[in-house]
């Protein structure tokens, strides 16, 4: 799996850290930014879809 490195300003990365661990909801930080990255994207695709201009998978297939 690729690394990437980012730098995030401190609030964020605090709130970020109230939902790791044992009493969160994420194992680790890199699990919470991947579902945030994963949610990011979809709303993006959804959001995409509905001002027309997402491509349709199947034309991806036949180029």
């Amino acid at each position: 799996m690729p690394k990437i490195s980012v730098d995030v300003p401190r609030e964020l990365l605090d709130d970020l850290d109230d939902h790791v661990g044992d009493d969160g909801k994420f194992v680790n930080r890199s699990d919470a930014v991947r579902a945030s990255l994963r949610k990011t994207l979809d709303v993006l695709d959804d959001i995409d879809a509905r001002h027309g201009r997402l491509e349709d998978e199947a034309d991806e297939y036949d180029a």
